[in-house]
């Protein structure tokens, strides 16, 4: 009998579609977060170098430019990808809240474009094995950043790491980046499939980047529908998809947000798309909020 991942390079080679798959959500009325309650949502994918952290910053700016307070968290611990894309230069990290005297306004960065983040930092190899009052004094210094924004977006690591894990599953909602290339798909099975066996009140979304029409990204997502539904019995809900556009490498190079050089290009119309669809595609509900979100990554048993 085929495993899981046999089926899903199975399905990666067929052309077979369901007939009422539908990407596009209703629109009913927009529920805001509260201030103490920020919306979270966490952005991860299967492996690395399919856009997710360029997905992150440009989506923080349309979120904005959609009038909310958004507030981009570099929790790829390790690399400091934010400030590449936004073209910007953090002295404080995260870890930094770790040091006696160094409070949440001491590592917050005021960014170009409005964007306000907090940097993973680069080349901090210890990234979490916190003590438990190292966890305790994390937890209580970036409390605030939930009065600070009505949705935080936390940028994780790519991957099945530990720390990975934590903060997806602490997460409200969760979006799940990939690319048509079959191994992306099948590093991004692998995340549903971790992702179904721990998550308490799964929360999972696709977003498919990097497509060249819109029929290419109806039948990723129909793979890994069919494969989560039959295997992981994981409903898998698209967001949307962004569309190749030569535009995005040239705004990497230039370490500027392509919702930014070109907003009217290809890419940034996905990107606004992608925005109004988590914004108003499905009721906002805030569940655990960014406390519970904290309390949930600071109390795991390392």
């Amino acid at each position: 009998m085929a495993d899981q991942a046999t089926r899903l390079r199975q399905l990666v080679g067929t052309g077979s579609l369901p007939e009422n798959l539908k990407i596009d959500a209703e629109v009913p009325h927009k529920v805001p977060a509260t201030a103490d309650n920020a919306r979270v949502i966490a952005i991860t994918s299967g492996k690395g170098g399919v856009g997710k952290t360029n997905l992150s910053v440009n989506l923080a700016i349309a979120l904005k430019e959609a009038g909310h307070r958004v507030l981009l968290i570099d929790a790829d611990l390790g690399m400091a990808n934010v400030d590449v894309v936004l073209g910007s230069l953090s002295r404080t990290h995260l870890l930094n809240l770790l040091e006696e005297g160094v409070e949440l306004e001491d590592v917050l960065v005021h960014g170009p474009y409005g964007v306000d983040y907090i940097s993973g930092g680069s080349g901090i190899e210890k990234a979490a094995v916190f003590s438990f009052e190292e966890r305790q004094r994390l937890m209580h210094k970036l409390t605030n950043c939930g009065h600070m924004a009505d949705i935080i977006i936390v940028d994780t690591g790519a991957g099945l790491g530990k720390n990975v894990m934590d903060f997806i599953l602490a997460a409200d909602e969760v979006l799940l980046v990939t690319t048509p290339e079959p191994t992306a798909l099948t590093d991004a099975y692998a995340v549903m499939k971790a992702y179904s066996m721990y998550a308490s009140t799964p929360s999972l979304k696709l977003v498919v980047n990097r497509v060249y029409n819109e029929a290419e990204s109806r039948e990723v997502v129909a793979k890994l529908q069919q494969t989560s539904e039959r295997f992981l019995h994981l409903p898998l809900e698209c967001m949307g998809y962004i569309f190749e556009d030569q535009d995005v490498m040239k705004a990497v190079r230039n370490q500027k947000p392509f919702m930014i050089s070109n907003p009217s290009g290809t890419a940034s119309r996905c990107i606004k798309g992608l925005a109004s669809s988590l914004l108003y595609g499905s009721r906002m509900t805030v569940k655990k909020g960014w406390r519970g979100f904290l309390q949930q990554i600071f109390n795991f048993s390392h």
